[in-house]
């Protein structure tokens, strides 16, 4: 353990991380905790630590750490080959799967990263529909590609449907081609879409906006408007999908897009992620369908790996068998209810907000329906609250539980422990 805290003439594991990162990390988490190993709902740091781990890797690992089925089939295939830019057969059977499980999917191309995702289902959308303009909602994170940094977090409020760039360097004109509504307002969105009915090709919408559900109806009528209106609606479900249930976000809420985007648990851990949608759609990734003008090229070095492709057949495999995501669920609806009674006898302003597989503390009252409310609570607190979290053994990210199919009840137990013991010391 010595050789991972001191090496490089002495300096600390932390400080050699300072040294060559900005910031000293990778942008995810404070630069302060190194993983060494996980194993099920647990994690352990280079310091010997160890955490019931609701990160999970930020999502990808909803069956758990290391779980043997995934090991072995990685394994296995390692000694065949890493990646080879041609088809293998363990990325066609991954999404002969994902084809069969997910409403909207007849066909699916696979790319590296959720951010990769998103950007070709609108670049998609904009082939399909000759339109350029997209619309998406304040708060959505749809990855890091420009179009998705558009009012994902925007620090201060503009009128509708103005959007707001989170990062330096993202040119202007990327501005003029996105459009900016409230999420459950289907009013607005609608007037939004009315007034630039011939500019939009889609709308992109996560179907659970990072920890806030959809108002019964919204999605329902962000499908009917879309389709009366002649553009397309694309579900981000690189968190949802195989999360909430095994036909996803759209199997949960019974709502099916033009297109999705996937992510995460499909990978089992590795890079992968898809595009997938109606066949009419994919024809322009087909130049002999659609010609030179309508032709979406689309080239990545390690899409479809069958290292990922294998991992991801074992995940959906695990998440496939009877029972699974009951138990995801009902782990998820036993810490939600624990942790709303801890905030009740300790008479603190919190809610718990979101879905069992994904929720979080929220340290605000009132509706939440939309990203200003949910940014108007109080974020230190909640900073503060996590950090508590982590000295007390429980390791989560800024805003998200991450409900896995491995976490016990007896980690159940000691996170609500660690909850009580946290929130009294707030």
């Amino acid at each position: 353990m010595a050789d991972l805290r001191k090496k490089n003439d002495g300096n600390s594991i932390e400080e050699r991380a300072r040294k060559i990162f900005p910031s000293g990390g990778f942008g995810n988490l404070k630069a302060d905790l190194v993983i060494e190993s996980g194993s099920g709902g647990r994690v352990r740091d280079h310091l010997g630590k160890e955490y019931i781990d609701f990160v999970l890797g930020s999502g990808p690992m909803l069956v758990g750490h290391a779980h043997p089925d995934v090991t072995e089939a990685v394994e296995k295939q390692l000694s065949k080959g890493t990646t080879f830019f041609a088809l293998n057969e363990s990325a066609i059977e991954l999404a002969e799967m994902i084809v069969a499980a997910v409403p909207c999917a007849e066909q699916l191309r696979f790319v590296s990263s959720g951010s990769e995702a998103t950007l070709y289902t609108m670049r998609l959308a904009r082939a399909f529909t000759g339109k350029e303009k997209i619309l998406k909602f304040e708060g959505g994170y749809h990855g890091m590609n420009d179009y998705a940094l558009m009012s994902m977090a925007p620090k201060k409020e503009a009128d509708f449907p103005q959007p707001l760039p989170d990062s330096a360097g993202i040119p202007t004109s990327v501005g003029e081609s996105v459009l900016i509504a409230p999420f459950n307002d289907l009013e607005t969105t609608k007037e939004l879409l009315i007034q630039n009915r011939n500019e939009v090709a889609a709308v992109i919408v996560e179907p659970f906006q990072r920890l806030i559900s959809p108002k019964p109806g919204f999605l329902e009528g962000l499908r009917e408007l879309t389709a009366s209106e002649g553009v397309l609606l694309i579900f981000d479900e690189v968190v949802t999908g195989f999360r909430f249930s095994y036909q996803g976000a759209q199997g949960y809420y019974g709502v099916v897009p033009d297109l999705c985007a996937l992510g995460k648990v499909i990978g089992g851990g590795f890079p992968l992620a898809a595009v997938a949608g109606s066949r009419k759609l994919f024809d322009h990734f087909d130049s002999e369908k659609v010609g030179a003008s309508g032709y979406l090229p689309q080239i990545g070095t390690l899409s479809g790996n069958p290292v990922a492709s294998v991992a991801g057949i074992a995940t959906l495999k695990i998440l496939s068998k009877a029972g699974a995501y009951e138990e995801i669920f009902e782990t998820g609806r036993v810490l939600m209810a624990g942790i709303e009674d801890i905030l009740k006898s300790c008479g603190v302003e919190a809610q718990v907000i979101g879905e069992p597989p994904l929720f979080d503390v929220v340290f605000g009252s009132g509706s939440l329906d939309d990203y200003r409310a949910v940014a108007a609570c109080d974020i230190s607190l909640l900073g503060k609250f996590n950090q508590s979290l982590r000295s007390n053994g429980v390791l989560k990210g800024d805003t998200k539980f991450y409900v896995s199919l491995a976490h016990t009840s007896e980690d159940v137990q000691r996170t609500l422990e660690a909850v009580d013991l946290s929130i009294k010391g707030l």
